[in-house]
């Protein structure tokens, strides 16, 4: 009997993990990648002699019955991760620069209640009800906790609470502004945004992070690496440093082949595009083989920011490894504001030390990512060449490693003595490394008052292209595993995937 076949388009999270399950369920497999590494948000790249993550820094899902960990175990890859847990007195630290105010927050439900508690002691009760809330939130989404289901995350909820806005959310537990600011730290992991981002999302990325976060130690490459040696030991393939440059559909609803940059030509079954859906509609031989309603919406969908990051060598010795994430803040009504233009930027930013495999006392890097709009960009955006954008993108790039470095300084005494090189990426090397529209780094925004214009189905109206990816139901290290999970089911059946999870096959 002949194999049914998938080419998949990016090798990144999606493409990847998309990869994997259908090559472990049968498929002939093949992933075509532009970049000549593979991995998107896994990649790992060397500066200064040492290794950066490009996306990945610190992820959920992983603990030990965790739902990316029980995806990974089922592909036969678990044993082989390289996974650093954050301290548990510890998991995060947010600093204020509105009124100098650190605070520690602890892992898991008790101790992420009792470490707030410590600083908002009238709110305890609230804390604790804000968490159940939480917690029952994220346990009711079935896809999020591999329960068979109807494959999406939530599009129609019985819960009204569902869709209500984050803020409000917050709000309806906890009375004090501060507390209800602090809460949100996490928005610039999500995109959250006053009165648009959903309660969900919120609900799931916290709860994720209140169990607790693991980091990659060593980097996260190894990832991308066991995922494409899963594939290939399956029959299949990843074919890198050779993107595609053409989908020849010949006027029909129906893929015909693709062709790459090369000149090679494949031929599968079926086609799944694991890049973002407006890169995906520029591939088409034909772009009138979408309805131009169906364009129009990808065009019109919202994108969540993108993010300037510093990459960072310190000098041997000067600086201490810290095994938790660090978060800077402004001030505390600006934690809802990280997508906004009408506001100074920087807004707050998210600072590293990545772990090594044997990690010491000292850390010889550091990272500092900070969300950026992508109309900051809009000087450069038509340059497509790294490194060749002009002196005064080099200069702007400048000013603001200087703006993140004097801040991080401020918040992290002596950090300042300790940087020895530094190397900057923004909004567009994202754009261009990724394929990703206005380089947005958790993809299409959602908006709870009109939550069904982000929530794209992985189907297509071309009936043999499927969709994977971010953008097509929750971002990150967690979120996207799972709609690799809905678009394996488009071709497996409706939660083949999810009971051979649950029975452990």
């Amino acid at each position: 009997m002949t194999r049914p076949s998938a080419l998949i388009i990016g090798a990144g999270v999606g493409g990847l993990f998309t990869g994997a399950i259908l090559a472990k369920e049968g498929f002939c497999v093949t992933v075509v990648e532009k970049n000549a590494t593979i991995g998107g948000g896994l990649q790992s790249f060397s500066r200064f002699g040492l290794t950066f993550d490009t996306g990945m820094h610190v992820v959920g899902g992983l603990g030990p019955e965790g739902n990316v960990r029980r995806i990974c175990r089922y592909l036969g890859i678990e044993d082989r991760l390289q996974l650093m847990d954050v301290d548990d007195d510890c998991t995060d630290e947010l600093y204020f620069a509105q009124d100098k105010a650190t605070y520690r927050v602890a892992k898991g439900r008790t101790g992420f209640v009792e470490s707030l508690s410590a600083y908002f002691p009238h709110q305890r009760e609230a804390l604790k009800n804000y968490v159940n809330a939480v917690f029952e939130m994220s346990d009711s989404v079935d896809l999020f906790n591999l329960r068979p289901g109807n494959g999406q995350i939530s599009l129609f909820a019985s819960d009204d609470s569902f869709l209500t806005a984050a803020d409000d959310f917050i709000a309806s537990y906890v009375s004090d502004n501060r507390l209800r600011s602090i809460l949100a730290y996490m928005n610039p992991l999500y995109g959250g945004r006053a009165g648009q981002t959903p309660a969900y999302i919120h609900a799931i990325i916290s709860s994720l992070y209140i169990k607790g976060a693991t980091r990659f130690a060593g980097g996260s490459q190894h990832v991308a690496n066991l995922l494409e040696e899963a594939i290939v030991q399956a029959g299949g393939s990843v074919v890198a440093g050779d993107g595609v440059r053409e989908i020849v559909t010949n006027g029909q609803r129906h893929v015909e082949c693709i062709r790459t940059e090369s000149g090679r030509e494949y031929r599968a079954d079926t086609y799944i595009s694991a890049i973002h859906p407006c890169s995906m509609l520029r591939l088409l031989s034909d772009e009138d083989v979408l309805p131009k309603a169906y364009r129009s919406r990808l065009d019109e969908i919202p994108n969540s920011h993108s993010a300037f990051t510093l990459n960072i060598k310190l000098r041997e010795g000067a600086f201490h490894y810290i095994n938790h994430s660090v978060y800077y803040m402004t001030r505390y009504d600006d934690v809802w504001n990280f997508s906004r233009t009408d506001r100074p930027w920087p807004l707050g930013f998210l600072f590293m030390t990545p772990p090594e495999k044997e990690q010491g006392y000292y850390s010889r890097k550091a990272v500092i990512t900070a969300p950026m709009p992508w109309q900051m960009v809009l000087p450069w955006q038509h340059t497509t060449i790294p490194g060749n954008r002009g002196a005064d993108y080099e200069k702007w790039k400048e000013e603001r490693a200087g703006e993140l470095l004097g801040m991080a300084c401020q918040m992290l005494p002596g950090m300042g003595s300790a940087v020895e090189q530094v190397n900057t990426a923004s909004p567009l090397t994202i754009r261009d490394y990724y394929g990703v529209k206005e380089g947005s780094i958790c993809g299409f925004s959602k908006d709870c008052r009109n939550i069904a214009l982000s929530q794209l189905p992985v189907r297509t109206k071309i009936d043999n292209l499927l969709l994977t990816g971010q953008n097509n139901s929750l971002h990150g290290f967690c979120g996207v595993p799972l709609t690799a999970i809905t678009t394996s089911e488009a071709l497996l059946g409706s939660n083949f995937v999810l009971n051979k999870l649950n029975n452990n096959i």
